[in-house]
């Protein structure tokens, strides 16, 4: 028993480049800020996990900064001492302790999870009941902007077989000028590929009543969280409006959130994100609520590096239907890698290795060069 105890959790903050500015309607992204997690085991396992946000505190509730600060200071003292391999316990201790912090508990159970992997000589998929694919499709966002450049884009990740799914930032711009683009998108790649957008939530309900209409009849295929998470009244009034499905992620912080949204019929695509709902297991349980609704599944993603990717690709990896595919592309928009083994993109797809825990071992001297000082 004392053989698997926590001995110590360090979270590490790492700033990492990124191919090009990445926008969203409420921040653009210069770079990526990871907290790498490292838990290690009195047996001499070291588990890895991460806590990933987009755009700091322009998205949500918690920062790079602060996610390392409540770890130091609240959730690692919690675990030290504590068995490693009973991950249920610990989380319970995590949860009674601490509200919210859905992201920090995330990558704390995504390194529990490697560390027990590691331990039994699994992958972490085995240990969440187990995958049912081996790959996972991924969607690519474009998001510069520009209508030409993302066409061009687009062109090529089709042309080298990367991606065949494609969403697009909208929000910022004026509507009928938003609209324009995504449409010209679409006509411009045709039947060749699925079009998508994603709104974070910038339009209000009268903006979005047309918008959807006008989407959903250009071939537009999914619209993602396209008003305020707290007007629900309006988003089920969308729902059933809109000839494209509407699909929920920002209304989405909680699993307790999920269930709410499927009793309202609010939306009829979850996008199931792990830090968002603090951890692995937890979105699991998200899941279960949509499928018993009804409600169809998306794979999505903070933007995480290689081990935040990892951990939620084993989790979608043991779902029985993932009707919308994913978007685990995070590594992908990063030009520098902390990991030795970088996750392996083709054919459309995202494959995910068999080897034991997540899969992954890092880079030492990658990470002490990016690591904030």
């Amino acid at each position: 028993m004392s053989q698997t105890l926590i001995e110590s959790v360090s979270a590490i903050i790492v700033d990492l480049p990124t191919i090009r500015p990445h926008r969203l309607a409420m921040h653009t992204l210069q770079q990526q800020t990871l907290v790498v997690i490292r838990l290690r085991c009195a047996d001499g396992i070291e588990g890895l996990g991460e806590a990933t946000t987009i755009g700091g505190l322009a998205y949500g509730n918690e920062s790079p900064e602060s996610i390392k600060q409540n770890i130091d200071s609240h959730l690692a003292p919690l675990l030290i001492g504590q068995d490693a391999a009973n991950i249920n316990a610990a989380m319970q201790r995590l949860d009674k302790a601490a509200k919210g912090n859905t992201f920090a508990k995330s990558g704390l159970e995504s390194a529990l999870l490697d560390a027990q992997g590691k331990r039994l000589g699994l992958p972490v998929s085995e240990l969440l009941g187990g995958r049912v694919r081996d790959s996972l499709e991924v969607a690519w966002t474009l998001a510069s902007g520009d209508t030409a450049k993302d066409i061009a884009e687009a062109e090529d990740m089709l042309g080298i077989r990367r991606h065949r799914i494609f969403k697009l930032k909208i929000g910022a711009g004026e509507v009928s000028q938003d609209l324009k683009h995504v449409i010209a998108i679409k006509r411009a790649l045709g039947d060749s590929a699925s079009v998508r957008v994603d709104v974070n939530q910038a339009w209000d309900e009268s903006q979005a009543l047309r918008a959807c209409q006008v989407l959903g009849d250009n071939g537009i295929d999914l619209i993602e969280q396209p008003i305020a998470r707290i007007n629900r009244a309006g988003q089920v009034r969308l729902n059933q409006r809109s000839p494209a499905p509407i699909m929920a992620d920002e209304s989405i912080e909680s699993v307790e959130d999920a269930f709410s949204l499927a009793a309202d019929g609010a939306a009829s695509v979850f996008a199931l994100k792990i830090a968002k709902n603090g951890g692995p297991r937890a979105v699991l349980r998200t899941a279960a609520i949509a499928e018993s609704a009804g409600i169809a599944l998306y794979g999505g993603t903070m933007l995480e590096g290689s081990i935040g990717t990892l951990a939620s690709a084993h989790t979608f990896l043991t779902l029985n239907k993932l009707t919308w595919g994913t978007e685990l592309f995070g590594p992908l928009l990063l030009t520098e890698e902390i990991v030795q083994e970088a996750p392996q993109y083709r054919d459309f797809q995202l494959h995910v290795p068999r080897t034991p825990g997540l899969g992954l071992s890092l880079d030492e001297e990658r990470l002490a060069f990016f690591a904030r000082k």
